[in-house]
């Protein structure tokens, strides 16, 4: 059975007290409306220990193992390092950042789409400009689940979607819709202020059959379907033929969880702001190897997990983790990135899913929803990531090892996430970056943002061809006979009619052909398969020179030509020079992998 965890929990649920749809509050005037308070600007307030946030998510247990608990213990990693910090509650985000700005922290904690709907009021001035400086994980534990009626990304056109307002899955749908070329006025969003439990979007799921789809955290998935491959029975508080249309294991860079940290006192504490990461990137070091070394039964890496499994389960109380299985599965929602994700994340130019890709998105995000009046952007970080390998005491290496491959290319095939086609000429047999230019960014962005995905470049070709020599071939030997005067329909000696104007007969007809020895068609239908092969292959050297050129980064182990050959045409029969271009495509379909062991799902957990 899968581990029940919970993101975010009820603590998020500070966040508009009212369901509905948006009206035109941009994030400060809803925070304010919220908390009751201005937003007003103060210096970095001087303590004896800085107040760092926190969120109740996998991701920040490092940060309590680092700290040795919410005080900074002596002997802890943050410690050791001479940093004295007092770690608080961050799930309420607009409290987070009234005491951003107002100088109660220097610190703030949130998802980067977060981040980006609150950018506006996170800049306040330039001492308050938000430098992020650390990414501490990808989410593998948010799904998007639907009734039966929305069986594709593109089918949530004109549906309605329940989410929680300002919360992490604004930044996953906004992904989603831009996935499936559709904007945010093609679905109807009810926003609701909780993001688990009472007036939550899978609460207003259960409750409400106009709701089409809703956003769901790893247990409330489970409760509504019965698990991730699973469709909702109707059983055991199940919702009849509730499935997970997306989920974050498959979209696994979709949600970035990151530390920003104002200029102010970055410019004032860079020492400050480079030891807490580091000892935040040594404490993920050590308790994904605790995690590892505990599955594996080693006696000593056991007891350090049960360590930080009590410390996590001590600090967010009985009712948020009841037991370690709890924190356990916590933990394992957290695609944590450690040093190769953060030298990745923010050194990386061709990084479709790094610091600038994520600010585009999220400010886009920010200014087309309304979130803010203003576009304001933030300050990356450019550490020396040599340095702080070398300060967290972690190999050097660390710093430049590539992401593991995929845990599995085997894929199921029958259900693209998404697709998209490109057409071409007749006899065209080259595909230049100045003309399919747009589809190959959209490849690699898609690729990098579904990293748990594959892509196939399936190559097809028309069935004209094959079409007139099976008519011409079965008809000679008596194994068609035309049926009535109009259409392509035949009698087939020995089995039912075949309409040859239906693209689903293509399969048959191949099968016909094989099974009664019609040469003819067996050696068109071959040479299709060849020419529809090479099209594809052509097509993937294109896409990958185009990211070459580019200096983009791209998982080639990712992308798979495929030659479809006749077999899912357009148009069956084209009748003209426009129905015949139809079936001169290549398309690009994203299927998620199937791990086929346990230790292909472990695998898909750690990117490192």
């Amino acid at each position: 059975m899968r581990v029940k965890t919970v993101r975010w929990a009820a603590a998020l649920a500070v966040l508009l007290g009212v369901a509905g749809v948006c009206g035109a509050d941009t994030f400060q005037e809803r925070m304010e409306k919220q908390e009751k308070a201005q937003l007003k600007y103060g210096d970095v307030a001087k303590a004896d220990a800085i107040e760092v946030p926190y969120l109740f998510w996998g991701g920040d247990v490092p940060t309590f193992w680092a700290n040795g608990g919410l005080e900074t213990k002596k002997d802890s990693i943050f410690g050791k390092m001479g940093l004295k910090l007092k770690l608080v509650d961050g799930d309420n985000f607009h409290k987070q950042v009234l005491g951003y700005v107002g100088g109660k922290s220097p610190f703030v904690r949130g998802t980067f789409s977060m981040l980006g709907q609150a950018s506006e009021a996170l800049n306040t001035n330039d001492k308050t400009k938000p430098v992020l400086f650390l990414q501490l994980t990808w989410s593998a534990g948010d799904h998007l689940v639907a009734r039966p009626n929305v069986k594709s990304l593109k089918s949530l056109k004109g549906k309605t979607v329940a989410i929680q307002q300002d919360g992490p899955h604004v930044g996953m749908l906004d992904d989603l819709l831009r996935s499936a070329d559709l904007k945010w006025a093609d679905v109807k969003v009810v926003w609701l202020s909780q993001v688990t439990g009472k007036d939550s979007p899978p609460d207003r799921f259960r409750s409400d059959e106009k709701i089409d789809a809703c956003f769901a955290i790893s247990p409330d998935m489970e409760a509504l379907t019965g698990g991730l491959d699973k469709i909702g029975e109707g059983k055991d508080k199940t919702v009849k033929g509730a499935h997970v249309l997306m989920s974050t294991t498959i979209m696994s860079r979709s949600i970035a969880d990151v530390y920003a940290v104002r200029k102010d006192f970055f410019d004032a504490n860079k020492d400050t702001v480079e030891k807490f990461a580091a000892g935040y990137l040594k404490a993920t070091h050590e308790v994904r190897q605790f995690q590892a070394d505990a599955r594996k039964k080693d006696k000593e890496g056991t007891a350090k997990y049960a360590e930080v499994l009590k410390m996590a389960r001590e600090i967010y109380g009985k009712d948020k983790l009841g037991s370690d299985e709890d924190a356990d599965g916590l933990i394992s929602d957290a695609l944590f990135v450690g040093l190769p994700g953060n030298r990745a994340f923010f050194k990386d130019k061709g990084n479709e899913s790094g610091f600038t890709a994520k600010q585009k998105h999220a400010l886009d995000l920010a200014i087309g929803e309304k979130h803010a009046e203003k576009r304001t952007t933030f300050a990356p970080i450019d550490f020396d990531y040599k340095a702080i390998a070398k300060l967290a005491g972690l190999p050097e290496a660390l710093v430049t090892q590539e992401p593991r491959p995929l845990a599995s290319s085997s894929a199921e095939t029958t259900k693209p996430i998404v697709s998209f086609e490109i057409n071409f000429d007749r006899n065209q047999k080259t595909f230049p970056p100045d003309k399919y230019g747009k589809d190959f960014q959209k490849a690699v962005e898609q690729a990098s943002l579904y990293g748990n995905a594959v892509i196939q470049i399936r190559g097809h070709v028309d069935p004209a061809r094959t079409i007139e020599e099976f008519i011409d071939a079965g008809t000679k030997k008596k194994v068609l006979t035309r049926k009535g005067d109009k259409g392509n329909v035949y009698d087939v000696k020995g089995g039912d009619p075949i309409d040859l104007d239906d693209p689903q007969s293509m399969k048959r007809m191949a099968e016909i052909s094989k099974k009664e020895g019609l040469k003819d068609v067996l050696s068109v239908l071959e040479a299709a398969e060849t020419l529809s092969q090479e099209r594809a292959k052509e097509v993937h050297k294109a896409l990958v020179g185009y990211a070459a050129k580019g200096k983009l980064t791209l998982n080639e182990k990712q992308i798979e030509p495929v030659g479809v050959s006749i077999f899912d045409p357009m148009v069956a029969n084209p009748k003209n020079d426009a129905e015949e271009a139809k079936n001169r495509r290549v398309d690009f379909q994203l299927y998620p992998t199937k791990p086929a062991t346990a230790a292909d799902k472990d695998a898909l957990l750690y990117p490192y």
